[in-house]
C-alpha cells in the first residue's frame, strides 16, 4: 500500500498503458513537427530552452533530408517530454490571436475618436494626461475639424487623420 505522494505518482506511472504512452509521444512528435515548420522569426518569439533552440538549428539544416528530419523530430519530442510546455503553448496562443488583438485595438481607437468628437475638451484633456507625448494643439485641431465634418455628415479627410494620429500616438 502506498504511503506517500511519491509512491502514488509512481503507481500512476506504472498504471499508464503502453497505448497511452505512445499516444502522448505521437502528440509530442506532432507538436515538434509544428515547431520545426515554423519560421525562424516565429520561433524566436517562443520561450524555448537552449536544448530546443540547438535542436531547431539542426532541424533547419536537415529539412531536405526526410528520414534524418523524421528521426530528429523524435529527438525533439523527447526533449519536449522533459520541458514545461505551458509557456510555449501560451506564446503560440498569443501569436494566433494577434489578429483578434489588432481588431480590438482598432475598435478601441474608433470609440476613442468618437468620444473625443462628442465630448471635446474634457476628453482631450483626459487623453493628454494619459499620453503626455501627444501634441495638444494638433489634437485639438484634428478634433475640431473632424467634429465639423461629422456635423456636416460628410466624414472624410480630417476624421481619418484624427484616427491615424490616435493610432500613431496611443
Amino acid at each position: 500500500m502506498p504511503h506517500s505522494a511519491n509512491d502514488i505518482d509512481d503507481l500512476e506511472q506504472e498504471l499508464k498503458s503502453k497505448t497511452e504512452i505512445k499516444r502522448e509521444m505521437h502528440e509530442l512528435q506532432a507538436f515538434a513537427q509544428k515547431l520545426v515548420e515554423m519560421s525562424k522569426h516565429q520561433r524566436s518569439r517562443l520561450p524555448l530552452s537552449d536544448d530546443l533552440k540547438e535542436a531547431m538549428v539542426v532541424a533547419d539544416k536537415i529539412t531536405n533530408k526526410h528520414e534524418a528530419l523524421r528521426r530528429h523530430i523524435r529527438h525533439i519530442a523527447k526533449i519536449l517530454l522533459e520541458t514545461d510546455l505551458a509557456p510555449i503553448h501560451q506564446a503560440l496562443d498569443v501569436m494566433a490571436n494577434k489578429h483578434q488583438q489588432e481588431t480590438a485595438k482598432f475598435v478601441r481607437l474608433e470609440s476613442l475618436r468618437d468620444e473625443l468628437i462628442e465630448k471635446g475638451s474634457t476628453a482631450i484633456e483626459a487623453l493628454l494626461s494619459e499620453n503626455p507625448t501627444m501634441e495638444r494643439q494638433k489634437l485639438r485641431q484634428l478634433v475640431r475639424h473632424a467634429s465639423k465634418e461629422k456635423k456636416a455628415e460628410k466624414l472624410g479627410k480630417h476624421y481619418q487623420n484624427l484616427f491615424a494620429y490616435l493610432k500613431e500616438n496611443s
